[in-house]
């Protein structure tokens, strides 16, 4: 215990964090077992130890701000949890189809009412814009219009919405733009609510699985799903998006972006939140879409998740009671680290957030990215 407790101090201390300390990032131990726990599980008994309770600190988004810019977690040796995940990704394909319903059912199928106080008034589940906007609904009208723009839709415009979440995208494109949207998703509780609320819109939604799709679009969109198709699985899906988009067509994707190379998630957001998810790196995009696209604008609105994720959190607290009543008080701890985690590593610039907008390789097209401006 001793020894574990050391060298949790020596990390900690590289990254201005201190135990029992009075600024909002320093962590408040509740049970000794906390370091030993760390040092054996890693991520995983990191989180799973807040969540029972064993420790607590003011703001978990500073905390794993300091965490993260200081790179304290490449200084720990991996976990069995980590090397366990590590090989059954590198020997299964663990988003296979027979699996791909599974992060639907876990993460997306938790009610409805949970999302709908999170989010914004559309229900978007994805990383806002910011820039001209006071408050979440505006900047979340501001992602949507920025992907309108840079899809460059036109009233009849058809568009495949891979992963279309709750319809905000395919209900904001079918209102402003009169595109006819066809929406795909694997969560039961996404589909129900899509069709009661855009129903009397051009807006088509499916429980299907992307491998799935036959038909052809002149716009294909896809908007914070490709974090769980998975490294295996990341040819197929490009080549799948190319057999859909017509000729003349643009394919944009929306996804959170890792600095590094990997082949696996943290193993804790694997079992708690979305399982068998993963980042993808600027080189699985580009070596999974030679050949088959050409890429026309890559933007980085990273930063904007960081404000996006702490008006989550902040809508979750304001219905926190209710949340404990339904889901008990370690789903909520769960939560808070999830969103504040997330949070702390968009601030740290740990993780991105990726638009690239393609062109089919056998398109001649020209493309510019659209302003912004009202």
């Amino acid at each position: 215990m001793k020894s574990a407790k050391t060298f949790a101090l020596n990390l900690l201390e590289g990254a201005d964090v201190k135990i029992g300390g009075s600024r909002p990032w320093d962590i408040q131990i509740h049970n000794e077992r906390f370091f030993a726990r760390v040092l054996s599980d890693g991520t995983l008994g990191l989180g799973e130890s807040y969540m029972e309770g064993w420790w607590d600190c003011g703001a978990l988004d500073q905390l794993f701000f300091h965490l993260m810019t200081a790179d304290v977690q490449g200084r720990i040796r991996p976990s069995f949890a980590l090397v366990t995940s590590y090989l059954r990704a590198r020997i299964f394909n663990r988003q296979a189809l027979r699996r791909a319903f599974h992060v639907g059912e876990k993460h997306y199928d938790l009610g409805n009412s949970l999302y709908e106080a999170m989010l914004d008034k559309r229900l978007n589940y994805s990383c806002a814009y910011w820039e001209g906007a006071k408050n979440l609904d505006e900047a979340q009208e501001r992602k949507l219009e920025m992907l309108c723009r840079k899809l460059r839709l036109e009233p009849g415009t058809t568009v495949l919405d891979i992963g279309c979440g709750w319809g905000g995208f395919a209900g904001y494109a079918a209102e402003k733009y009169g595109a006819r949207v066809v929406g795909i998703t694997v969560s039961q509780e996404q589909a129900q609510y899509v069709r009661a609320r855009y129903g009397r819109l051009p807006v088509e939604v499916r429980i299907q699985d992307y491998r799935q799709v036959t038909e052809k679009f002149d716009r294909i969109v896809s908007v914070g799903m490709f974090e769980h198709v998975g490294y295996k699985n990341y040819r197929n899906y490009m080549k799948v998006a190319a057999r859909c988009l017509k000729d003349a067509g643009l394919f944009l994707l929306h996804t959170i972006g890792s600095n590094r190379t990997s082949h696996t998630g943290d193993p804790w957001f694997d079992r708690y939140i979305f399982p068998n998810g993963m980042l993808p790196s600027a080189a699985h995009i580009a070596s999974s879409s030679e050949g088959l696209f050409r890429m026309e604008d890559w933007h980085n609105i990273g930063p904007h998740y960081d404000s996006t994720l702490m008006a989550w959190h902040s809508n979750f607290q304001k219905n926190r009671q209710t949340f404990e009543k339904s889901y008990g008080s370690e789903f909520c701890r769960m939560w808070d680290y999830y969103l504040l985690l997330s949070a702390g590593c968009f601030r740290a610039r740990t993780f991105q957030l990726w638009q690239v907008v393609f062109s089919p390789i056998r398109s001649c097209r020209t493309y510019e990215r659209p302003s912004m401006d009202r």
